[in-house]
């Protein structure tokens, strides 16, 4: 019977390597980036905030005056963003899985108030370009910055599990990509592998959870 190895671009749960390795699969894990939070100042803050990823708001919650503005509406990006944030006794106004959907909810029903938006370093333009197009009142202050740390692969890999455009930037910054099956997160990161694979297969909703249940779910009938 083949065992078929894969890679999670960053270390997991041990509970989700758990269910690769109870599927009879081989895994393999690296943090191929690293997030740093940095100092940053509240200036002129909207009255809504806005958050695309955990990372974010774990730095939001670095400064000590973040406690402040308990009372501001919150949108962002993920569920698990979602939870993070309500867990911390924020409150949640609107959320999507992607930064396009959350760009259409907020230029449907809140164009007329002020947001901030506090990002990474390697944010992608698609929810600030849409806002501006769309005269939303809104100014960003860099949280937290991403950095990669690729690690080279010598072993044989059949799969590779991708959390983020920078984790592919990182990957191939000193591997390839041959047959290996790219199992991504969402439709971002999987645009980030368009000119490099066909053999990729998209989550079907944004979570670690579910690019693992895709990946058991291809390997099954393999085994």
């Amino acid at each position: 019977m083949e065992t078929f190895r894969i890679l999670s671009t960053k270390k997991l749960q041990p509970n989700h390597k758990q269910f690769l390795l109870n599927a009879g699969l081989s895994v393999i894990e690296a943090d191929f980036i690293a997030i740093q939070s940095v100092p940053f100042e509240f200036k002129a803050i909207g009255q809504n905030l806005l958050f695309t990823s955990q990372n974010a708001f774990k730095s939001f919650l670095l400064n000590g005056e973040s406690a402040n503005y308990k009372d501001r509406t919150i949108f962002c990006v993920g569920s698990k963003t979602k939870e993070a944030i309500e867990n911390a006794g924020y409150t949640v106004t609107a959320h999507a899985d992607y930064a396009e959907q959350l760009a259409t909810i907020i230029i449907e029903k809140y164009s007329g108030e002020s947001l901030t938006f506090f990002s990474g370093s390697m944010r992608r333009d698609t929810l600030p370009d849409t806002l501006a197009a769309a005269n939303i009142n809104f100014n960003e202050i860099e949280v937290y910055k991403t950095v990669l740390s690729p690690y080279s692969i010598k072993s044989r890999i059949d799969g590779i599990l991708f959390y983020s455009p920078s984790g592919v930037t990182s990957y191939l910054s000193v591997n390839s990509i041959a047959n290996e099956v790219c199992f991504c997160i969402g439709t971002t990161t999987a645009e980030a592998l368009k000119d490099i694979t066909n053999n990729i297969v998209i989550a079907n909703k944004p979570t670690v959870e579910n690019v693992i249940i895709q990946c058991i779910n291809y390997y099954k009938e393999r085994i």
